[in-house]
Protein backbone atom coordinates (compact mmCIF):
# COMPACT_ATOMS: atom_id res chain seq x y z
CA UNK A 1 0.00 0.00 0.00
CA UNK A 2 1.10 3.53 -0.66
CA UNK A 3 2.06 5.29 2.55
CA UNK A 4 1.18 8.75 1.22
CA UNK A 5 -2.01 7.49 -0.40
CA UNK A 6 -3.29 6.04 2.85
CA UNK A 7 -3.30 9.36 4.69
CA UNK A 8 -6.65 11.07 5.05
CA UNK A 9 -7.06 14.68 3.92
CA UNK A 10 -8.77 16.88 6.48
CA UNK A 11 -11.18 19.39 4.92
CA UNK A 12 -11.13 22.90 6.43
CA UNK A 13 -14.41 24.72 7.02
CA UNK A 14 -15.97 25.97 3.81
CA UNK A 15 -14.29 23.37 1.57
CA UNK A 16 -16.38 20.77 -0.25
CA UNK A 17 -15.25 17.86 -2.42
CA UNK A 18 -17.49 16.23 -5.04
CA UNK A 19 -16.90 13.36 -7.47
CA UNK A 20 -18.97 13.03 -10.66
CA UNK A 21 -18.08 11.18 -13.89
CA UNK A 22 -14.48 10.62 -12.71
CA UNK A 23 -13.97 14.39 -12.24
CA UNK A 24 -13.10 15.71 -8.78
CA UNK A 25 -14.37 19.20 -7.93
CA UNK A 26 -13.02 21.02 -4.90
CA UNK A 27 -14.78 24.25 -3.88
CA UNK A 28 -13.49 26.65 -1.26
CA UNK A 29 -13.23 30.31 -0.30
CA UNK A 30 -10.67 31.10 -3.04
CA UNK A 31 -12.49 29.37 -5.90
CA UNK A 32 -13.00 26.00 -7.56
CA UNK A 33 -10.49 23.47 -8.89
CA UNK A 34 -11.18 20.34 -10.94
CA UNK A 35 -9.05 17.30 -11.73
CA UNK A 36 -9.62 13.96 -13.41
CA UNK A 37 -9.59 10.92 -11.16
CA UNK A 38 -6.48 8.80 -11.68
CA UNK A 39 -7.04 5.24 -12.94
CA UNK A 40 -7.86 2.51 -10.41
CA UNK A 41 -8.55 4.93 -7.56
CA UNK A 42 -11.72 6.13 -5.88
CA UNK A 43 -12.65 8.57 -3.11
CA UNK A 44 -14.31 8.03 0.25
CA UNK A 45 -15.81 11.42 1.09
CA UNK A 46 -17.14 12.33 4.54
CA UNK A 47 -18.05 15.72 6.03
CA UNK A 48 -14.57 16.42 7.43
CA UNK A 49 -12.21 14.11 5.54
CA UNK A 50 -11.47 12.61 2.13
CA UNK A 51 -9.57 9.37 1.62
CA UNK A 52 -8.21 7.98 -1.63
CA UNK A 53 -8.66 4.22 -2.00
CA UNK A 54 -7.51 1.80 -4.65
CA UNK A 55 -10.29 -0.05 -6.44
CA UNK A 56 -9.08 -3.24 -8.09
CA UNK A 57 -5.77 -4.48 -9.32
CA UNK A 58 -5.53 -4.72 -13.08
CA UNK A 59 -3.24 -7.41 -14.43
CA UNK A 60 -1.88 -5.04 -17.11
CA UNK A 61 -0.11 -2.84 -14.56
CA UNK A 62 2.38 -3.80 -11.89
CA UNK A 63 1.62 -3.44 -8.21
CA UNK A 64 4.16 -0.62 -7.89
CA UNK A 65 2.31 1.36 -10.55
CA UNK A 66 -0.92 1.09 -8.52
CA UNK A 67 0.84 2.42 -5.43
CA UNK A 68 2.27 5.28 -7.47
CA UNK A 69 -1.18 6.22 -8.82
CA UNK A 70 -2.60 5.97 -5.31
CA UNK A 71 -0.02 8.39 -3.87
CA UNK A 72 -0.31 10.69 -6.90
CA UNK A 73 -4.06 11.07 -6.53
CA UNK A 74 -3.76 11.80 -2.82
CA UNK A 75 -1.07 14.45 -3.44
CA UNK A 76 -3.09 16.10 -6.21
CA UNK A 77 -6.20 16.20 -4.03
CA UNK A 78 -4.25 17.61 -1.07
CA UNK A 79 -2.81 20.36 -3.30
CA UNK A 80 -6.30 21.20 -4.54
CA UNK A 81 -7.60 21.57 -0.97
CA UNK A 82 -4.62 23.78 -0.07
CA UNK A 83 -5.11 25.82 -3.24
CA UNK A 84 -8.76 26.70 -2.56
CA UNK A 85 -8.00 27.64 1.07
CA UNK A 86 -4.61 29.42 1.11
CA UNK A 87 -3.24 29.24 -2.44
CA UNK A 88 0.33 28.89 -3.68
CA UNK A 89 3.04 31.40 -4.54
CA UNK A 90 6.56 31.55 -5.95
CA UNK A 91 8.92 34.52 -5.76
CA UNK A 92 11.36 35.41 -8.52
CA UNK A 93 14.24 37.91 -8.43
CA UNK A 94 15.91 39.57 -11.43
CA UNK A 95 19.68 39.90 -10.94
CA UNK A 96 21.54 41.99 -13.49
CA UNK A 97 22.14 45.59 -14.51
CA UNK A 98 19.06 46.98 -16.24
CA UNK A 99 16.97 43.86 -15.63
CA UNK A 100 13.41 44.91 -14.85
CA UNK A 101 9.79 44.03 -15.52
CA UNK A 102 6.49 45.83 -16.03
CA UNK A 103 3.11 44.33 -15.19
CA UNK A 104 0.30 45.06 -17.65
CA UNK A 105 -3.33 43.95 -17.70
CA UNK A 106 -2.71 40.38 -18.82
CA UNK A 107 0.91 40.56 -20.01
CA UNK A 108 4.29 40.85 -18.37
CA UNK A 109 7.07 42.81 -20.09
CA UNK A 110 10.56 41.62 -19.17
CA UNK A 111 13.76 43.55 -19.90
CA UNK A 112 16.50 40.92 -19.48
CA UNK A 113 19.45 42.26 -21.44
CA UNK A 114 18.23 41.24 -24.89
CA UNK A 115 17.87 43.77 -27.72
CA UNK A 116 14.05 43.62 -27.44
CA UNK A 117 11.83 43.25 -24.38
CA UNK A 118 10.04 39.94 -23.86
CA UNK A 119 6.23 39.92 -23.75
CA UNK A 120 4.87 37.08 -21.62
CA UNK A 121 1.13 36.43 -21.45
CA UNK A 122 0.20 35.55 -17.88
CA UNK A 123 -2.40 32.74 -17.55
CA UNK A 124 -5.79 33.98 -16.37
CA UNK A 125 -5.75 31.99 -13.09
CA UNK A 126 -2.31 33.31 -12.09
CA UNK A 127 -1.56 36.71 -10.57
CA UNK A 128 1.78 38.53 -10.77
CA UNK A 129 2.63 41.26 -8.25
CA UNK A 130 5.67 43.44 -7.71
CA UNK A 131 7.41 43.53 -4.33
CA UNK A 132 7.83 47.22 -3.44
CA UNK A 133 11.13 48.54 -2.08
CA UNK A 134 13.09 45.37 -2.76
CA UNK A 135 16.86 45.56 -3.35
CA UNK A 136 16.50 43.83 -6.73
CA UNK A 137 13.38 43.66 -8.94
CA UNK A 138 11.22 40.98 -7.33
CA UNK A 139 7.88 39.50 -8.38
CA UNK A 140 5.44 37.21 -6.60
CA UNK A 141 3.52 34.73 -8.75
CA UNK A 142 0.42 33.42 -6.97
CA UNK A 143 -2.69 31.40 -7.68
CA UNK A 144 -4.86 28.50 -6.61
CA UNK A 145 -3.29 25.77 -8.73
CA UNK A 146 0.17 24.62 -7.68
CA UNK A 147 0.86 23.33 -11.20
CA UNK A 148 -0.05 26.62 -12.92
CA UNK A 149 1.96 28.74 -10.47
CA UNK A 150 5.02 26.52 -10.78
CA UNK A 151 4.77 26.33 -14.58
CA UNK A 152 4.44 30.12 -14.91
CA UNK A 153 7.46 30.69 -12.65
CA UNK A 154 9.50 28.13 -14.60
CA UNK A 155 8.60 29.70 -17.95
CA UNK A 156 9.59 33.19 -16.76
CA UNK A 157 12.85 31.85 -15.29
CA UNK A 158 13.61 30.08 -18.57
CA UNK A 159 13.90 33.42 -20.42
CA UNK A 160 17.22 34.10 -18.65
CA UNK A 161 18.47 31.33 -16.37
CA UNK A 162 21.15 32.35 -13.87
CA UNK A 163 24.67 32.58 -15.28
CA UNK A 164 27.38 30.65 -13.41
CA UNK A 165 30.07 33.26 -14.04
CA UNK A 166 28.39 36.55 -13.11
CA UNK A 167 25.19 35.42 -11.40
CA UNK A 168 22.94 37.37 -13.77
CA UNK A 169 19.48 36.08 -14.57
CA UNK A 170 16.08 35.24 -13.14
CA UNK A 171 16.15 33.09 -10.02
CA UNK A 172 13.89 31.86 -7.30
CA UNK A 173 14.11 33.82 -4.05
CA UNK A 174 16.18 31.27 -2.12
CA UNK A 175 18.01 29.74 -5.07
CA UNK A 176 21.77 29.53 -4.58
CA UNK A 177 23.86 30.10 -7.70
CA UNK A 178 27.45 28.90 -7.41
CA UNK A 179 29.73 31.38 -9.13
CA UNK A 180 32.62 29.78 -11.01
CA UNK A 181 36.02 31.43 -11.24
CA UNK A 182 36.95 32.71 -14.67
CA UNK A 183 39.93 31.64 -16.74
CA UNK A 184 43.28 31.78 -15.05
CA UNK A 185 46.38 32.89 -16.94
Amino acid sequence: MSRIGNKEIKLPKGVTVALANNVITVKGPRGTLTENLVANTNLEITAETVKVVRTDTDSRLREGQFRAYHGLMRALLSNMVTGVTTGFSKTLELHGIGYKFNIGKDALTLHLGYSNPIQYTVPKNVKVEEVPKAKVPTMIISGNSKQEVGQTAAEIREFRTPDNYKGKGVRYIEEVVRIKSGKSK
